[in-house]
Order: C-alpha cells, then sequence, then structure tokens
C-alpha cells in the first residue's frame, strides 16, 4: 500500500464521481463546506468539482489556521519580535502575512528585529539553548493538530531550565468554530451562507477524534464526515454527506479511517491538558469572537506564558477594508469576487492571508482555478 497513488486512481475517481451523479437529487442543491485547506486544495488541484454535478457546490471554509489569525494578534507578536533582546520564532507561512498597515514580520526583519523561521518548536528549543542571554519566543498557531507540540516544547523547556524560552499561544479549536458557523448571524449586507453539511478536518480529528462533532450535527442538524486530503477521499466523502442529506440524517460519519478514530489521540489530548486550558473567548478572522474556541498557557507554567512575560501595548489594528479575506473565510464569498484577487493582490504582493498561506482559498485560487474562473 503506497498511500498516495491508490487514492489518486483516475478510474475509481470517475466510478464516484458516477455514484455522486446519479444520487445527487437533480431537484435540490447541495452546499458542502470543507473546513480544512487542504481540502480546498485537494479539490482545485484535481479538478473535484469538475467532476461532481452543477448542483453541488463546495463552500471554502475557515480551516486555514494562518488565515484566521486576527490582525490584532499579528500586530501583537510584530511588537514583540520589535524588542530588545528578543528572538521570535515562526512557522514560514506567519512571516508574510500582512497586518495593519500591511507591515508584516518579514518586514519587520528587514528593519532589525530578529525573527527566525522554524519548522518545529524543537528548533524553536534549540534556538533558545544556543542564545542563553537572549529571550527566545515561540510564536504559536494552529489547530488541534499543532498543540501537542507545544505542549511539549513547554514541558521540556521547564525539565530542561530553560529561562530564556516562551510561547505566544494562539492555538484554535476546530469544533466551536463549526457551530458559530451554522448559528451565528450573517453581517449587514451579506447573504447568509448556507451549509447542508460539513466535509470534517482529517489532521485534526487524528488528534481529537470524531466524536467531539457529535453535538454540531446533533443541535444544528447538519452531517459531517471526517474526510481525507486526496482527491478519493473528498469524492467518497461527498457521496457520504449526499446520501445523509437525501436520507435527513445529520451524522458524524469517518471517511478517513485509515487515520482517524473515535477517541482520537488520547496521550497526544493528555499532554494538551497537563500545559493548556480553555481561553473564555478568542477572536478569529472573519468570524469575531467565538466562545470556548482556544486554548492558553496554564497558570502552572505562567514561566514560559510570553504575554506574562512581556507587556503588549494596546493597539489600533485593522483589516484592509477592501480585501475580502474575511468573506472568504465565512464562506460568503469566493475568492475570485474580490476585486483585489489577481490584481493588487497576488502571491508574490499578498493583501490577505488567504493568499499567503498554502492552506488559503485565494492561494488555492490561483495556483489551481485562476484562469478556469476568468474563462
Amino acid at each position: 500500500m503506497k498511500y498516495i497513488r491508490e487514492f489518486r486512481d483516475g478510474q475509481l475517481a470517475q466510478k464516484l464521481a458516477g455514484a455522486i451523479a446519479r444520487e445527487a437529487d437533480p431537484g435540490r442543491q447541495y452546499h458542502l463546506m470543507e473546513f480544512c485547506g487542504g481540502h480546498t486544495h485537494a479539490i482545485f488541484r484535481y479538478g473535484v468539482q469538475d467532476l461532481v454535478p452543477a448542483n453541488v457546490t463546495y463552500v471554502h471554509g475557515p480551516g486555514c489556521p494562518v488565515c484566521v489569525l486576527p490582525v490584532r494578534r499579528l500586530d501583537d507578536a510584530i511588537e514583540l519580535a520589535l524588542k530588545d533582546n528578543v528572538i521570535l520564532t515562526t512557522y514560514g507561512d506567519m512571516m508574510r502575512v500582512p497586518g495593519t498597515k500591511q507591515k508584516s514580520l518579514i518586514k519587520a526583519k528587514a528593519e532589525g528585529a530578529d525573527v527566525r523561521m522554524v519548522y518545529s518548536t524543537q528548533d524553536a528549543l534549540r534556538i533558545a539553548r544556543d542564545n542563553p542571554h537572549l529571550q527566545v519566543v515561540f510564536f504559536a498557531i494552529g489547530f488541534e493538530t499543532t498543540t501537542p507540540p507545544t505542549a511539549v516544547a513547554i514541558l521540556q523547556a521547564e525539565a530542561e531550565g530553560l529561562t530564556n524560552f516562551s510561547v505566544f499561544c494562539n492555538h484554535v479549536l476546530t469544533p466551536p468554530a463549526i457551530a458559530h458557523i451554522v448559528e451565528a448571524p450573517s453581517e449587514p449586507g451579506e447573504t447568509p451562507v448556507r451549509i447542508d453539511g460539513f466535509l470534517g478536518p482529517s489532521h485534526v480529528s487524528s488528534v481529537i477524534g470524531w466524536a467531539p462533532y457529535l453535538p454540531a450535527a446533533r443541535d444544528f442538524g447538519k452531517p459531517v464526515v471526517i474526510a481525507g486530503f486526496e482527491p478519493l477521499d473528498v469524492l467518497q466523502s461527498t457521496l457520504m454527506l449526499i446520501r445523509q442529506i437525501n436520507d435527513g440524517r445529520h451524522e458524524v460519519e469517518n471517511q478517513y479511517t485509515r487515520v482517524v478514530t473515535q477517541e482520537g489521540n488520547r496521550k497526544a489530548q493528555a499532554l494538551v491538558d497537563q500545559v493548556l486550558e480553555l481561553r473564555r473567548t478568542f477572536e478569529w478572522r472573519g468570524l469575531g469572537y467565538v466562545s470556548d474556541s482556544a486554548l492558553r498557557i496554564r497558570a502552572r507554567f505562567a514561566g514560559f506564558d510570553a504575554e506574562k512575560r512581556f507587556a503588549v501595548s494596546p493597539k489600533e489594528s485593522r483589516e484592509v477594508k477592501s480585501c475580502d479575506c474575511p468573506a472568504v473565510l465565512r464562506g460568503v464569498k469566493k475568492p475570485t469576487e474580490c476585486k483585489l484577487f489577481g490584481t493588487t493582490c497576488t502571491p508574490d504582493t499578498p493583501v490577505g492571508a488567504c493568499m499567503v498561506s498554502s492552506e488559503g482559498a485565494c492561494a488555492a485560487y490561483w495556483t489551481y482555478g485562476r484562469k478556469r474562473a476568468v474563462a
């Protein structure tokens, strides 16, 4: 089993597409939100949208962790990076995300800030060991997938006595966001987004399991299918959702059985629970403030909390008004409906986070779907 070629088989894709065409009721519309940016890129890279009937529409959700980080938190990270004797470490996608007045971490680096791209929390710890006279801050972002490495890094720093290491914690949680999307009122002047079912995130679910989505399916009547990232995964999950919708069911089903279980990775969950706890509320770009949707560092580990170690000044942060990235994250607009897309905003000159991140919807449209959308 190669775990790649088998899930990109063209003949199997045609068979699944045929089953979808037969079972999708031509008298109704199916609006399926793929929560994860990895699904969005798979849909465009492999032409999945072209394989399904016209009445089956994929709605792009807020499943890009770089994209949903609010401008205010990015501005805070830039301020931390500009402090004396601080090295700010971050994943690569965050380097070019524009904050207020289009300032980014890479621009702060050009001004003299010591900002370093890392591939893992272990890289950040190594930098702290190599620079004991400087304060090293790890800019932690991401969904549940990346929370265990952050927890491990804090425990490891405590065990090693690395007093010059701290974490600026911005981890967010997917189940509360799904519930918020379904029940939140539309923005003034916006047409309410219709969602008939969700393609649930796969890597996230490998950590938390599929059980946490049961309340969303039960309370809001929206079926959820945990879907893998390959094109056959997406097609099979689409068929599973269509069958649920046709039957009037709203259950959580697991297509990604080769990775995801009901209970998830309990060891990883225990590590996260040991170090991190829920925030009562947290701001998401595009969604606003969402209750119980993010994590913070527990008081026991306050010495490794950058928010407590450093004073960050209150500031007025703001999005670029003409950028529709927040609306794209809500599923209200497609990237091609933004007037900046492909003109002012490109991967070389990004205006919004959705064009920067490798998981962003705008980046997916630009890389795989821009010409088709124009045609």
